[in-house]
Order: C-alpha cells, then sequence, then structure tokens
C-alpha cells in the first residue's frame, strides 16, 4: 500500500462532469472524473491548454460547482453547501495562489498576507506573529513595509505563496504557478513549496505543465479532452512519464 493510501482523504472527485454554455450549446470541460486528494500529497495535474486543469482546479478549491457528479471536501459534498458556506470552507480551509499572483497592490506585503487572517477575526498580535513567520518561511523577512510594484515577480509569487500558508489551510491549489516566472525563480519557487511539503506535510495540488513542477510531484495526473488519460507515481529518475511535448502547449 502506498503512503497516499494509508493518508486521510481531503478532497474527492467523483465521476465530475462540468460543462459551460455558449450561446445554443453546452461545451463540456470534464467528462467524468474521479480524483482524490490525500493529506500530504504534491500532486500535478497535467495537460495541454484546454484539456480542463484549471476547470478541475476551480472544482477541487470549491471556486465551481460540477454539472453533474460529486465533489467532497473532508466528506462534505459541495452541492450540499450554500454559497457562502462554500466562500467559508475556502477562507478557512484552502489556499489559493494564483498565476497572475493577484496581490492587492495597494496594500504593504504584510497587509496583503495577513488579509485572510483579519476575514478569519484573528487578533492582532497572532496576526502579527503568523505573518512574520510566514514572511519568514518564503525567504522576504525585511520586506513587510513594501508594496507589490517594488517588488519582482519572484518574490510577488512568494508573498502569494506566504499569503496562502498563513492560514494553515488543508490545500494549497497552485494554477500554473511558475508561469510568469524566469527558469530560475521558477526552479527556487519549486523549491520553496516542496520544501514546505515536506516539512510541514502541507498537500499541494498544481495545474500545470512547468517540467520543474511535474518532476517533482508524488502524483502526477494527466488530463485530455476533460478525461483523466493517465495517472502515476513518483517517477524514480526525475523524468515525468505522464507529461510529453503536448503537454507543454
Amino acid at each position: 500500500m502506498s503512503m497516499s493510501e494509508t493518508r486521510e482523504p481531503i478532497v474527492s472527485v467523483e465521476n465530475a462532469e462540468k460543462a459551460y454554455r455558449a450561446g445554443a450549446v453546452d461545451v463540456p470541460a470534464l467528462r467524468g472524473v474521479s480524483l482524490v486528494v490525500n493529506e500530504g500529497d504534491f500532486l500535478a495535474i497535467a495537460g495541454p491548454s484546454g484539456s480542463g486543469k484549471t476547470t478541475l482546479l476551480n472544482l477541487v478549491g470549491g471556486l465551481d460547482v460540477p454539472t453533474r457528479g460529486t465533489v467532497r471536501i473532508r466528506g462534505r459534498s459541495l452541492a450540499d453547501l450554500t454559497e457562502t458556506e462554500r466562500s467559508d470552507l475556502r477562507r478557512d480551509h484552502i489556499g489559493f495562489v494564483f498565476q497572475f499572483f493577484n496581490l492587492v497592490p495597494v496594500l504593504t506585503v504584510a497587509e496583503n498576507v495577513e488579509y485572510v487572517l483579519r476575514l478569519q477575526r484573528v487578533t492582532p498580535a497572532e496576526r502579527r506573529e503568523r505573518v512574520r513567520e510566514a514572511l519568514e518561511e518564503v525567504g522576504l523577512a525585511g520586506l513587510e513595509s513594501r508594496r507589490p510594484a517594488e517588488l519582482s515577480g519572484g518574490q510577488q509569487q512568494r508573498v502569494a505563496v506566504a499569503r496562502a500558508l498563513v492560514s494553515r489551510p488543508d490545500l494549497i491549489l497552485a494554477d500554473e504557478p511558475t508561469a510568469n516566472l524566469d527558469s530560475e525563480t521558477g526552479a527556487d519557487l519549486v523549491d520553496l513549496m516542496h520544501a514546505m511539503n515536506r516539512r510541514h506535510g502541507t498537500t499541494f495540488v498544481f495545474s500545470s505543465h512547468d517540467r520543474k513542477i511535474l518532476d517533482r510531484a508524488d502524483r502526477l495526473i494527466r488530463l485530455r479532452d476533460g478525461r483523466i488519460v493517465g495517472s502515476a507515481p513518483p517517477p524514480t529518475n526525475h523524468s515525468s512519464p505522464i507529461a510529453t511535448s503536448s503537454d507543454r502547449s
């Protein structure tokens, strides 16, 4: 039995379908996808553009609901929750890292990181300490008072990682987190997130076709045309059997 099989499931997706309306036509984005995310996973979802990676990530994160099928987070079906309850679930249990950073430009680094803690009504003293710890962990100690425009792209994405981590979520979802970074900066960011996974057991799920992420993943899921067409345990030679040249489109 693999280590992932002995861990508690955080997310289960069962026969999920998702279609979007385009005029008078329903356009399928996912077609009967089933997936379990366990505690401590460092999981990558790979596939060419339009394969359904981001749609699946949005379902896993409760940002959207399936047209058919079931998505459960900690055993709770999203279909049974109101929009307010789904929002609270995202706030308290899921951290997000986006391709375009999504930092608030008028806020400082520290204010961006502590924003979710304010929503959670964490006390000011605890907010300060947790923000300090998060920024130190991502290598940004001393930059608390800067604003996003004063940072490099890599530093901005580290702020985003700190913001995702500071609430101590069950799960962090990262949608193409290295896409706007140069190769060296992207590799450093992947190393950082991998170290956090190993050090704290933080669960990560990536949508990506960046080889640096795919080669570090413990689990690789390949999507094509809205279906899972391959999955694999971690490669022993750090060469992914899942991703192909078409996955990097």
